[in-house]
């Protein structure tokens, strides 16, 4: 298998709300391939998609099963420790949850966390190690 990931889809329990939270909360714009009941966002080489979750578990032939860690996060890396705060303040506007407020962190970057609407959890993170190129890819 090829080292590479072309999409990720998450499951939403109400799929209008999550719609608008993503295109207004976050400020991302909906490609025009987007399908009713399927959003795609196009993030630069990665395709994240957002579906009705009892139509996700359908296809997958599995029960939703919630818990409180699933053991995956999804990360948003960005050029300051000011960006990390302002999108954690303008998400909570939107009806995210902050799970752990913006702060210094172990590794040496500055971090926090937030549940969207359906829970799945993101990092908005800045690492001083880390660059970002001018079409915002990460550079490792």
């Amino acid at each position: 298998m090829r080292q590479k990931l072309n999409l990720i889809t998450l499951g939403t329990d109400n799929f209008q709300k999550s719609l608008d939270f993503y295109e207004k909360g976050l400020g991302w714009k909906k490609s025009d391939k987007s399908l009713d009941g399927l959003a795609l966002f196009d993030l630069g080489g990665i395709i994240l998609a957002l579906h009705p979750r009892h139509e996700l578990a359908a296809d997958t032939t599995l029960d939703y099963q919630p818990s409180t860690f699933s053991g995956i996060t999804i990360s948003h890396n960005t050029k300051s420790e000011s960006e990390v705060d302002e999108i954690l303040k303008t998400v909570a506007q939107f009806g995210a949850t902050i799970i752990k407020p913006a702060q210094k962190v172990y590794w040496g970057g500055y971090s926090g966390y937030f549940k969207d609407l359906d829970g799945h959890l993101f990092e908005v993170a800045y690492n001083p190690f880390w660059n970002i190129d001018e079409n915002d890819n990460l550079i490792l």
